[in-house]
């Protein structure tokens, strides 16, 4: 099939490709800009020129000379505008008001007493609105918001199934965008985590990443060749029913021994337990103190992590593996167990230059990925395929 495109759609496409080039390797001169995107100084210096008074690049000081004149450097203003980024969890809210590079400028969160969808809608809307006022004057003020939600999510923004909610056919962009007058995008939380993961934490240029987000529930986000991989539905990624007992307990999805229920934040609620408490947060203060119970049960999370990401690294033979979300904050326990079960398990050939390591957002990745992806909806980062 031909692809064509008119001179208007050729100047939209090099007018994104300086625009990211500069937000990504700011500060930059126009001449690098011109050598690294293959384009000529003079379209480099035209497109410059419209983004400069579009306020969304700015000129500074003198950069190192070759041998003429000190070249200017080009910023990317990431205060241009602002973002919100949200996670919803299974018992908690949380939002974040970031510039357009990613920087957070406001956090808050709340505790949720229940899940039913007008509850949850009223409490994200309350936490929005809250944002909005606290965002600092800019030139496009707040451009777009971005949720990361524990479910399947479709192409509209639709949540489609979210177990752990108990939601079903939930038009949550619609919704949001109504009430909100900006570009709303949703997706599933550990899919903007790995967005989070790649564009601002642990995996900077991972091209074959996987990023798991353990907390209440257990998703992955998969970066295939340095892409978001979604599937032929964007569905992909469910890895937290994955099936490891064949025989096991029930899940709330309708199957059985699926992966989460033994390696995530559900395992505190288990009868026969006797936990000091029932979050990650509470657990990680006991095991500080050695608490005995504590330190066999976070142990024995470990080793169910270790036991799904064993059959994650053989089917997709990555080269990173990122531990994300709530559970990231008891990496000091959790990561030894893992990494044991990983050696033990995985075929020799995939375990080659593979690295395991816990998020260096830590709470915050996937609510600064659902915001990226809102950035990213503004600033119009167009792609070509032939």
């Amino acid at each position: 099939m031909k692809v064509t495109g008119d001179q208007a759609l050729v100047k939209k496409i090099n007018k994104s490709i300086i625009l990211h080039t500069i937000r990504t390797q700011s500060p930059v001169s126009r001449a690098k800009v011109s050598e690294m995107t293959g384009l000529n100084k003079a379209t480099v210096s035209n497109l410059v020129a419209e983004l400069c008074g579009q306020e969304l690049v700015t000129e500074a000081g003198p950069g190192e000379s070759s041998g003429g004149r000190k070249p200017l450097m080009l910023h990317f203003n990431e205060m241009a505008g602002s973002v919100i980024g949200i996670e919803l969890r299974v018992k908690q809210l949380k939002a974040v008001l970031c510039n357009l590079g990613g920087g957070i400028l406001h956090e808050q969160e709340s505790v949720l007493e229940a899940h039913d969808f007008p509850y949850v809608l009223e409490q994200m809307q309350q936490m929005i609105s809250a944002l909005i006022a606290a965002a600092p004057p800019s030139p496009y003020g707040l451009v777009g918001i971005g949720v990361g939600v524990p479910g399947m999510v479709d192409e509209q923004g639709v949540v489609l199934f979210a177990p752990n909610l108990g939601w079903e056919m939930v038009d949550l962009r619609s919704i949001l965008e109504s009430a909100f007058e900006v570009p709303v995008t949703i997706d599933n939380e550990a899919n903007a985590g790995a967005q989070g993961e790649l564009n601002f934490g642990a995996a900077r240029d991972v091209r074959h990443l996987l990023y798991i987000s353990a907390g209440s529930g257990i998703g992955s986000g998969i970066i295939i060749g340095g892409e978001l991989y979604k599937g032929a539905r964007g569905y992909a990624g469910e890895t937290g029913h994955m099936t490891i007992e064949a025989e096991g307990k029930p899940c709330s999805c309708g199957s059985r021994g699926c992966w989460e229920l033994y390696a995530s934040e559900k395992t505190y609620d288990n009868p026969g337990l006797s936990l000091p408490a029932r979050t990650t947060t509470g657990l990680v203060r006991y095991a500080l103190e050695g608490h005995e119970e504590t330190l066999h049960h976070l142990n024995s999370i470990g080793e169910y992590l270790g036991i799904g990401v064993t059959n994650l690294i053989n089917s997709f033979n990555p080269e990173l593996i990122v531990i994300g979300g709530a559970l990231s904050e008891a990496e000091p326990w959790l990561g030894e167990p893992l990494r044991r079960v990983v050696a033990e398990r995985t075929l020799p050939y995939h375990k080659q230059q593979l690295e395991i390591t816990f998020s260096t957002l830590g709470g915050r990745g996937t609510m600064i990925g659902a915001g990226f992806s809102a950035v990213m909806h503004f600033l119009g980062n167009i792609r070509v395929t032939l």
